[in-house]
């Protein structure tokens, strides 16, 4: 038997699943569509108190963030010579 080239071979279709919405499924909707905005509201009134103290150090730990994220680690550079150049012996 001689094997069939790909293009030949058919795939065999089903029809589409119909998907039915509930009433439990509506509800669970809701309940979580309001527990979100009562999340948002309450970050939202945290960051009008705190104000711009809240939002510098909220960048700084974005910052951090982002730099573990990619496993950069910021070493600050040395300004005296011999440490740009090591020991050097001559």
């Amino acid at each position: 038997m001689i094997p069939r080239p790909l293009q030949e071979i058919a795939m065999l279709r089903r029809k589409p699943t119909r998907l039915e919405l509930k009433l439990d499924d509506v509800e669970e909707f809701d309940m979580v569509k309001k527990e979100l905005e009562s999340r948002k509201k309450q970050q939202e009134e945290v960051d009008v108190v705190g104000g711009a103290s809240a939002t510098s150090s909220d960048s700084k730990s974005r910052d951090q963030l982002i730099n573990e994220r990619i496993g950069y680690k910021p070493h600050p550079k040395p300004n005296n010579l011999p440490s740009l150049f090591g020991n050097l012996q001559f």
